[in-house]
């Protein structure tokens, strides 16, 4: 499939589009497409280059949010117009890293302390619930103090609008490179989990010998379970190929992949199946082992989660793109 590079006008039109709803974006796009290639012709006509004309034409047309706010007469409230986007921006970073670490924090503490998965999710949810309101509050609250502070007068906090800020065009995730990408890692994953059942993947000096890092009792039904998903992801990146864009069927089914992974290992993790029960005895000291295999696990068991997360909500976020 070709690629081309998308100008400044492509990126800036999709930003701007990305607010809309679904069914005006059409219309609002070719509008805002055709005002934009009219006010660059004219400065051509004045004497001005094509790069610097389309520069200066959406330099003056600022924030691309603002702009299509203002095609479908959305006010922007809560903060005011002057602060309401940047504080939207800074309010979905902050709940986009923050309740995750907090998250972790909180689960590690829980598994360090000897509870049970019940107690850990128990502890865990409410903590994020209440990273995720205090976030919100704090940070509007600043604004809102920002707002009535400074009246007409600019703050610091919030800087003038350049095309510096316009980001990227987004790929769609459906290109030849994503589909060779994609099975290259599960060959790879594949390719480690039949190595280390057949040969061991920790390297045991005081045994002589390599070991299996998964639990031999996996082997063959979940195992055998294991590179099945495997299998169905690569038959999913395939079909997502062809059809050269995610759907909404293609994103579920990779949200029912995800859930089928993980489910099962959150369970084999609590029950303390998943790994070799030699590894850490063979591996660390005695007296380190248990805390060891215990911060491992966790790390394990939220690296999955998050992974899975951010995977299914990718592919739903390329499905809504594709549209």
């Amino acid at each position: 499939m070709p690629t081309t590079t998308a100008t400044l006008t492509d990126r800036y039109v999709e930003t701007a589009m990305r607010t809309v709803p679904e069914k005006q974006r059409p219309d609002l796009a070719a509008e805002l497409r055709a005002s934009i290639e009219d006010e660059i012709e004219a400065r051509i006509a004045a004497g001005d280059t094509p790069d610097a004309a389309e520069i200066a034409v959406l330099t003056e047309l600022g924030d691309p949010d603002a702009l299509a706010a203002g095609y479908i007469d959305r006010p922007l409230w809560l903060i005011g117009p002057k602060y309401y986007l940047t504080w939207w921006r800074l309010t979905k970073l902050l709940w986009a890293i923050v309740p995750a670490c907090v998250a972790f924090a909180v689960a590690l503490g829980q598994v360090l302390a000897g509870e049970s998965i019940g107690t850990v999710i128990g502890a865990v949810v409410p903590a994020v619930i209440s990273v995720i309101v205090n976030i919100g509050f704090w940070t509007a609250l600043v604004f809102f103090i920002i707002e009535r502070s400074t009246g007409d007068k600019d703050a610091a906090v919030v800087s003038a609008w350049t095309l510096d800020r316009l980001p990227e065009k987004k790929e769609r995730g459906a290109g030849l490179s994503d589909l060779v990408a994609s099975l290259v890692f599960l060959a790879l994953a594949a390719g480690a989990v039949i190595w280390d059942q057949l040969f061991g993947l920790a390297y045991l000096t005081d045994a002589g010998g390599w070991l299996p890092a998964l639990s031999p009792a996996l082997w063959p039904g979940w195992i055998l379970g294991l590179l099945a998903l495997i299998v169905l992801e690569a038959l999913l990146m395939t079909v997502v190929y062809l059809q050269g864009r995610w759907t909404a069927v293609t994103a579920t089914v990779n949200a029912a992949l995800n859930v089928a992974f993980v489910i099962p290992l959150l369970w084999l993790l609590s029950r303390g199946e998943l790994l070799n029960p030699e590894l850490f005895p063979g591996l660390i000291p005695a007296g380190s082992a248990d805390t060891v295999e215990t911060v491992l696990v966790t790390l394990l068991g939220f690296g999955a989660v998050a992974i899975a997360a951010w995977d299914t909500i990718d592919g739903f976020l390329k499905a809504r793109r594709a549209r």
